[in-house]
């Protein structure tokens, strides 16, 4: 999620020198692997507590030397400045995760984030798309290419909808993450196997199943190429041309288009699709520790969520159909 933005709690141009910080940086871009998106928020946060903590005290931070009392008065800075609660829980994360990584340095010996209370989370259960609406979405490109091939003037190139179907496929094949998505190469497909090399968060890799679908929605758009992927390059292409890698951006504009013309809601994220995959593995039986190693969660309270959602519609369906309920 990116930082919520504020103008009392709003970063600087100014480039940062604080040595710690920039060890840091780099310690989330090569050792741990960390996404662009984590890079990006841990930056900002931390840059935005670098300088609060500067105008708050005309000087920077000696980090081992800090108090609990300062991130305290950090917090009821963030809360007068009407941040919302998981913006608030976002920038903790990045300082917590910064003074354990100070700690293992031998820099600091103690968090002075331990102990703090926050603004507990409000629980949202995550939204989905039924199996239903799922096949309407996965039908939507080529539904799209059909009314473009009935139009007039030059003849519309199939390989992007190709694509677009084999990326909806594979999403909801897999319940990969689309940072994952993007980061597929071509050699990670295990075609006599059905499986597929994923790299997740922190540089883990995890293999999952792929089914024969989706497979197939590959090999339909690797067709459509000029060349078809292999070796390392992309699985999944923005543009055929130069080989570039698809990115979040234009998944996200293109599943925006498909969702319209599926006639469901068009504010639904890519991420939604790995949240119908948890959800229809369950309904139809997977039993919970299965589907936490095939989402790649560190903990199964992450994955635990989605058992609110198959009770929820247990209890529906009980209700509704039991003569004394």
């Amino acid at each position: 999620m990116t930082p919520a933005k504020n103008h009392s709690a709003a970063t600087t141009a100014e480039p940062v020198k604080d040595a710690s910080l920039i060890g840091f940086w780099e310690h989330l871009r090569t050792d741990r692997g960390a996404s662009v998106y984590t890079q990006r928020n841990y930056q900002q946060t931390l840059t935005e507590f670098l300088h609060w903590f500067e105008r708050e005290h005309s000087a920077s931070p000696d980090w081992p030397k800090l108090e609990r009392d300062h991130f305290r008065s950090y917090l009821r800075f963030l809360g007068r400045s009407n941040l919302s609660r998981p913006a608030i829980q976002l920038r903790f994360s990045a300082l917590r995760t910064f003074y354990k990584f100070l700690i293992r340095r031998g820099t600091a010996t103690t968090s002075p984030i331990k102990g703090i209370i926050l603004p507990k989370l409000e629980k949202r259960l995550p939204r989905f798309l039924t199996v239903a609406q799922m096949g309407a979405l996965l039908q939507a490109p080529m539904d799209e290419l059909a009314v473009a091939l009935m139009g007039e003037g030059e003849k519309p190139d199939a390989a992007p909808f190709l694509r677009d179907v084999a990326i909806l496929e594979t999403i909801y094949s897999c319940g990969m993450r689309i940072s994952e998505l993007c980061d597929l190469r071509a050699e990670d497909i295990d075609w006599s196997e059905e499986l597929v090399r994923v790299r997740g968060k922190g540089k883990k890799e995890r293999q999952l199943p792929i089914g024969e679908h989706a497979l197939a929605a590959i090999r339909r758009y690797w067709e459509a190429l000029v060349e078809s992927p292999s070796g390392n390059i992309p699985a999944f292409l923005a543009n055929d041309r130069n080989q570039r890698p698809l990115y979040p951006r234009l998944l996200q504009l293109r599943l925006k288009r498909y969702l319209e013309i599926a006639k469901l809601d068009p504010g639904l994220t890519p991420h939604k699709l790995r949240h119908s995959y948890a959800t229809h593995l369950l309904d139809a039986g997977a039993d919970l520790r299965s589907v936490q190693e095939l989402l790649g969660h560190a903990h199964l309270v992450t994955t635990q969520v989605y058992t609110h959602l198959t009770t929820d519609r247990l209890k529906r369906a009980y209700n509704e159909a039991h003569p004394r309920a």
